[in-house]
């Protein structure tokens, strides 16, 4: 019988001493969004233009239930890698759910609440020094 090698993905990858750096947490964010099937991600690099965060995710669920599948799935896959701190708001409604993972922002939200609220246009046209990066995942 043979052993399946194991998944070192981003998303599954083990816990090490090492904090995460933006990059790694983006890496993990976007790979936990591409697994649960997170619509139209965006992604914004906010590094220079606020304090905030280094980045900016933007995705859609396709319902409630959706929404609140991705957040969820998310939050224990930062927990699992040793993001520490990481804060959610939004649950029960899951419209909006805000997670906040130090250096990346996450908001996962319903697609009619998203077109309303329209925060990506925001952040890549209003943030001082030009727009920012986007990245459609």
């Amino acid at each position: 019988m043979a052993l399946a090698a194991a998944d070192t993905s981003p998303a599954t990858a083990p816990v090490s001493d090492a904090r995460l750096d933006a990059e790694e947490i983006l890496a993990l964010v976007l790979a936990r969004l591409d697994d649960d099937q997170a619509e139209d991600v965006v992604s914004i690099e906010l590094r220079g233009k606020t304090t905030i965060a280094d980045y900016m995710v933007v995705a859609s669920g396709r319902a409630q239930r959706h929404v609140g599948a991705i957040a969820e799935h998310l939050v224990e896959a930062l927990k699992g890698r040793g993001v520490k701190g990481v804060r959610v708001e939004g649950f029960p409604a899951c419209d909006w759910v805000l997670i906040d993972a130090s250096d990346v922002i996450v908001h996962i939200f319903q697609p009619e609440v998203r077109g309303f609220y329209n925060i990506e246009k925001m952040w890549s046209a209003a943030v001082p020094g030009g727009p920012a990066t986007l990245t459609r995942g």
